[in-house]
């Protein structure tokens, strides 16, 4: 059998095409914006894909095996945490507790020409879009020939008077097809990216060294040591018996 150039001209293509989040990624800029949800090629029964994050975590956002069903040490050594009832290891567990980010395959109205690129939002949007596809009223408003137009507007934080500004969806009442243009179509949706491409899941020892390193800080960071930690109580504990327990506690959980 000949080998096929072909396909090892598509592979060598491939690995040579550096992908990046920025051309694949999409926000809203402040003001008015026009998107539609498009079925996503690779789970063609549900267009949200749903991602957990460890964010700034040793100064990265790290995507959290939790994503797949898979074990993820920061939350087992987070749920050992909750598990003592002591405030200061609640407030510990919950910055090692990744935090969802749901996104949707869209294109961008006035700018299909670029293709399918991946919108994120969090739990207030995400709720909004459930409940306009629960309602029968809509349905699915990710059909290619008669869904609807999702429309954005981005407030900044001195508009919304809030520290994060705000995005506001309202969903179109008409009933429209992405394209008319079958052919162009088929190439927008077949050319969309498996979004794990995007970002890379650490292994699961990589995780547990990154713990280590955050519970066991290098001496550069000793200085913060002598301080201490005020809850909303009136109790105080050092930082260094914090950290203490909490690397003997990790100790117990891996090594033992």
């Amino acid at each position: 059998m000949a080998i096929d150039l072909d396909a090892i001209r598509n592979r060598l293509d491939s690995l040579q095409t550096k992908v990046t989040k920025t051309d694949n990624l999409w926000k809203p800029k402040p003001g008015k914006q026009q998107v539609r949800i498009v079925p996503y090629t690779h789970n063609e029964s549900n267009p949200f894909i749903e991602l957990f994050f460890h964010y700034g975590f040793g100064g990265k956002n790290l995507l959290s095996p939790q994503t797949f069903g898979e074990a993820d040490p920061l939350v087992e050594f987070a749920n050992q945490l909750k598990a003592t009832g002591d405030r200061n290891d609640w407030n510990l567990s919950k910055q090692l507790t990744p935090k969802m980010r749901t996104y949707v395959p869209v294109l961008v109205r006035g700018e299909e020409s670029e293709g399918v690129k991946f919108w994120g939002f969090g739990k207030t949007v995400y709720q909004e879009l459930l409940s306009v596809i629960a309602d029968p009223d809509y349905g699915d408003i990710t059909d290619s020939m008669n869904g609807r137009d999702i429309k954005i507007e981005r407030q900044t934080p001195a508009e919304a008077g809030n520290q994060y500004g705000k995005t506001t969806v309202r969903v179109s009442p008409k009933q429209t097809s992405i394209t008319e243009d079958s052919t162009a179509l088929k190439a927008m949706l077949d050319g969309q990216m498996d979004i794990t491409e995007l970002y890379t899941e650490p292994s699961y020892d990589d995780l547990k060294e990154a713990l280590s390193n955050f519970l066991n800080p290098s001496d550069d960071s000793s200085e913060s040591s002598t301080t201490t930690v005020t809850t909303n109580t009136s109790t105080t504990k050092p930082v260094a018996e914090t950290v203490s327990n909490t690397a003997d506690a990790f100790d117990n959980l891996f090594n033992s």
